[in-house]
């Protein structure tokens, strides 16, 4: 336990949210400039403006901001070159908060050292996207139970064809492939539609809404008995390509997929040809392996596929939860209680 907490805020925060931190948690001393901070172009515009060029001696000023804090409000400039760089300086840093849900990512990017991972916590703001993610998994599996792609080309057409059968979600069984934060609500939402929920467990604990669980290394095993998958998975090396040629393979034909997890948890080019054979009747996609997704991508061109550019979690209130969970855990920090969404420094998620 400690009486006092310096934090610099590293990422751009506005001074209304810098305030709502500060009287939720007095404890804290919140070091700031805004001056050295990018302008944002949206909301939860963790990284701003990437035309924003410090001074010299605004560079200088900024990492000596954050070269004397105890705690980091974001990964500097998120970029985990600036991250390792105020590891190395800074030997009083103990812990650092990550903007985004799958924040291991870039604390493994940052390539730092044992003896720095053991001396450092880094926690994530998973949990505060949960709900839109969770939205936009029901538009996929929606789109993908009306099949959308055949109204919009009816409609191109201008074509009025015989009434046919739309799938209901009530009816169907859905894989929600990761039970985290992201996953667990979109199994319960699922669960209050009435749909079946098969979800992936590694441990067999049971969750809520969810009335199967099975391993996720019996993923073919299980798709070809499923209407629709939901990946909510990080990006690890145990997950990568965890969805690939063999469970694309194996579903049962139409199936949705719906992806707002990591894009690299699926193998793109497996997906391009489940895609083109009609095993994926639809695809609503996010996150994608490499991002901007290429303009030669073949995806861009597949009618029944939806790309959102990672963008499914942006709300107005984005900024505001994170700003709160920060909060909670700087509480908890100073009175020795377990922090919330830890980043494992085996698997890094």
């Amino acid at each position: 336990m400690q009486d006092r907490l310096r934090v610099a805020v590293a990422t751009p925060l506005s001074e209304e949210l810098c305030g709502l931190i500060e009287r939720l948690e007095p404890r804290i001393d919140l070091v700031r400039d805004q001056e050295l901070l990018p302008p944002v172009r949206y909301p939860a515009d963790h990284a701003g403006d990437p035309s924003f060029v410090r001074t010299q001696e605004q560079q200088e000023r900024f990492e000596k901001m954050v070269d004397t804090a105890e705690a980091l409000y974001g990964i500097p400039d998120e970029r985990p070159a600036a991250l390792h760089r105020v590891v190395e300086a800074n030997p009083g840093l103990r812990w650092v908060h990550t903007m985004a849900a799958g924040g291991g990512a870039q604390v493994k990017a940052a390539e730092l050292s044992a003896e720095q991972l053991e001396r450092i916590t880094f926690t994530t703001s998973a949990g505060v996207h949960a709900a839109p993610l969770t939205e936009f998994a029901l538009l996929g599996l929606l789109a993908g139970a009306k099949n959308i792609p055949r109204l919009l080309a009816d409609k191109a057409e201008h074509e009025w064809p015989p009434r046919w059968q739309m799938g209901q979600l009530r009816e169907q069984t859905v894989l929600v492939v990761g039970l985290g934060g992201i996953g667990r609500e979109v199994a319960r939402v699922l669960a209050a539609l009435g749909t079946r929920v098969i979800g992936t467990s590694r441990r067999g604990e049971p969750v809520d809404g969810v009335a199967e669980l099975v391993h996720p290394d019996d993923l073919a095993a299980v798709v070809p008995g499923v209407d629709g998958i939901v990946v909510t998975l990080p990006g690890t090396s145990a997950t990568e390509k965890l969805v690939g040629a063999e469970v694309l393979g194996a579903v049962r034909p139409g199936t949705t997929l719906v992806n707002v997890g990591r894009g690299t948890v699926i193998d793109e080019d497996a997906l391009v040809s489940a895609l083109g054979d009609g095993r994926i009747g639809f695809a609503a996609l996010d996150v994608f392996a490499a991002e901007p997704l290429d303009p030669a991508s073949p995806l861009w061109d597949l009618p029944n596929v939806l790309i959102s550019p990672h963008t499914a979690t942006l709300t107005a209130a984005e900024e505001r939860r994170i700003a709160e969970l920060f909060a909670d855990n700087a509480g908890r920090l100073l009175d020795g209680r377990p922090l919330r969404n830890v980043v494992s420094t085996v698997e890094f998620y």
